[in-house]
């Protein structure tokens, strides 16, 4: 616990005071990298002392025999050839080409090398979008400015990126036990319905939850790998939820034993530790993960929230005053980072009242009962089986209803609340994306279905209910990572690495006029176009016809071409392979009246507000 605290401290306070002195010193630099990551090890070196150590998980609940240790182990190498798998190939190099291991993170990857890429070019913090003419960068982007300084401080782009998904990784897997036990990381990491039991008439090993049909995704390869903030965010969250069940709740989260000092709260709300019972995480720790972490990923903070206020709610004078400080304290900077990755507020709310989640339209729609079913398989009947226990101790208990007799119901109300938002509210333009939530609720709940309800049942009763539950996520999961294939191609490098040489000594800030697309040279170099992968504006609530509209007429060379760069505030246009086959009719009007500032295999560069022509690269 002391080491995931530490560590999480680090990223947390190096990640701040980079971006903190980039917005009062103008951008990114060398020496800003280096005092922010000295400043970042002192702190994560108080964390780690300051962080109590006696920590159990829901694993102590039960004996420990020798095959639930092969059991561990075995989950635990399952996760290790996951790890190795998916982010040592993340990005690699194959002959001329730049390969990614998962066809899922073609268009993901490409946006955070440029995020990462434009950070590491100083410009100017917050940064203005680089796939947006008239916006500042909407994305809670803080993993991708960690890696920039990383790059800053010499580390080569793929072996940051690599490091930060196998450090991110091994700090997941710690935090999910901690929370949850084996129970949970094997929930994690085997996720499904009953899309993967396709194995037995195919018997093939494949990636069945992959198909465009199937919502309940296996969460390590479409989510875990392609949203580089859930390597921060996961772990972060996880120990939060850590931490406020060992506050408020006293350990009993495991058993139902009481402790020998345990004493009622007044009115039968939820009541404060102990004295004796020291909370993992020191106060200081617990508010700098909580206040920062929209920076990170703001699903993750949203779900956080929810779960506060849910225990502020249900909680004694003692547990109000002690979360009315941490969420007062933590409004101000929360608020301000909230400001930061929505363009100053900007960014146009996107909730609408979308009940089914993908139940009803597109190629995930089915009837009621196949959906929930197909994707979830056993998981919801389970859960409703626990609801059903729930109640039935409630009801049997002299203790009457209070949430400090049975801890389940202070986590598993929120997480409740949080799935039947997330299935009844769409916070996206792409409704898929409330997964981002309902991971949340699937994570808060897996260990108490495990410690109040699977754990309590015969031996051979849990082994059938794993199977049944992780069965058909463990054929998707290794049908996503065993090799079989070389990679998809992200790019060619001697374009990436030509155009690279090309604008290095270019303004950072200028702004490009380019095809968008996902893998354009310019982008994975960090520079900023007019406009960038049409998916992705979409995905970020962006309305971009007329832009689009206008970016066109400037690259077919239309007569109020300039006027159409002046609006969008074109400093250069970009002529190459994608632009001759996107705009083939273009009279490329540029060519005889702006400088060719460089050019070479991989096309040309041409500045509007004229320049000293270069030599062929």
């Amino acid at each position: 616990m002391k080491w995931l605290a530490a560590g999480l401290t680090f990223v947390n306070v190096a990640t701040v005071c980079a971006l903190l002195l980039g917005i009062v010193l103008g951008g990114l630099g060398g020496t800003i990298a280096l005092i922010s990551f000295l400043i970042a090890l002192a702190v994560a070196v108080l964390a780690y002392w300051q962080t109590f150590s006696g920590d159990v998980s829901p694993d102590d609940s039960v004996p420990r025999s020798d095959h639930y240790r092969v059991f561990f182990w075995l989950l635990a190498a399952c996760f290790g050839f996951f790890a190795f798998r998916s982010f040592c190939w993340l990005l690699f190099i194959d002959a001329n080409e730049l390969k990614i291991q998962s066809v899922n993170n073609l268009g993901d990857l490409a946006l955070h090398i440029a995020y990462v890429k434009n950070f590491a070019n100083g410009v100017p913090l917050w940064p203005d979008n680089p796939i947006h003419a008239f916006s500042k960068m909407r994305y809670p982007a803080g993993t991708d400015l960690f890696n920039a300084l990383l790059l800053l401080l010499g580390w080569d782009m793929t072996r940051g990126l690599i490091l930060a998904g196998l450090i991110g990784t091994l700090a997941t897997f710690y935090a999910l036990y901690k929370w949850g036990g084996s129970f949970t990381v094997a929930g994690f990491l085997f996720n499904g319905g009953l899309a993967g039991f396709e194995i037995l008439q195919k018997w093939k090993f494949l990636d069945y939850q992959g198909d465009k049909t199937i919502a309940w995704k296996n969460l390590p390869l479409a989510m875990f790998v392609t949203q580089r903030g859930l390597l921060y965010a996961l772990p972060a969250g996880l120990l939060l939820l850590y931490q406020w069940r060992a506050k408020y709740v006293q350990g009993r989260a495991f058993s139902e034993t009481p402790l020998p000092s345990a004493k009622p709260a007044r009115g039968g709300g939820l009541e404060t530790a102990a004295p004796w019972q020291k909370p993992p995480l020191p106060f200081w720790v617990e508010f700098s993960l909580y206040a920062s972490m929209p920076l990170f990923h703001l699903h993750t903070f949203i779900a956080l929230s929810l779960v506060a206020a849910f225990l502020f709610v249900i909680g004694n004078r003692g547990v109000r005053t002690q979360l009315g400080i941490l969420v007062g304290a933590a409004v101000l900077p929360a608020t301000f980072f909230v400001w930061t990755i929505t363009d100053h507020f900007r960014a146009r709310s996107l909730l609408a009242w979308k009940p089914g989640w993908v139940q009803g339209g597109g190629d995930m729609a089915a009837p009621f009962f196949k959906f929930w079913f197909l994707n979830f398989g056993l998981f919801i009947p389970l859960v409703l089986v626990l609801v059903g226990v729930c109640v039935w101790r409630v009801w049997r208990s002299k203790a009457g209803f209070n949430f400090r007799s049975h801890p389940v119901l202070a986590f598993f109300t929120p997480a409740a609340l949080l799935f039947l938002f997330a299935c009844l509210v769409k916070t996206a333009p792409w409704e898929w994306d409330n997964i981002k939530l309902i991971i949340w609720a699937y994570l808060i709940i897996l260990p108490f279905l495990w410690t109040d309800l699977i754990a309590r049942w015969p031996i051979p009763a849990r082994v059938g209910v794993c199977v049944a539950l992780f069965a058909s996520g463990f054929v998707s999961l290794f049908g996503g990572l065993l090799p079989g294939q070389n990679g998809y191609t992200l790019a060619e490098r001697p374009e990436v690495d030509g155009v690279g040489s090309a604008v290095r000594k270019l303004p950072a800030t200028a702004r490009f006029a380019a095809f968008p697309t996902y893998n354009h040279p310019l982008l994975l170099q960090g520079r900023k176009l007019v406009l960038g992968y049409p998916g992705h504006l979409w995905t970020q609530g962006f309305d971009y016809a007329d832009i689009e509209r206008r970016l066109k007429n400037l690259m077919q060379g239309a007569p109020d071409w300039r006027e159409q760069a002046r609006y969008l505030g074109v400093r250069y246009v970009f002529w190459g392979d994608q632009e001759k086959e996107n705009y083939a009719q273009s009279t490329r009007p540029w060519e005889r009246d702006a400088t060719s500032i460089a050019s070479g295999n991989w096309g040309a560069i041409y500045d509007l507000e004229g320049g000293t022509p270069a030599l062929d690269r």
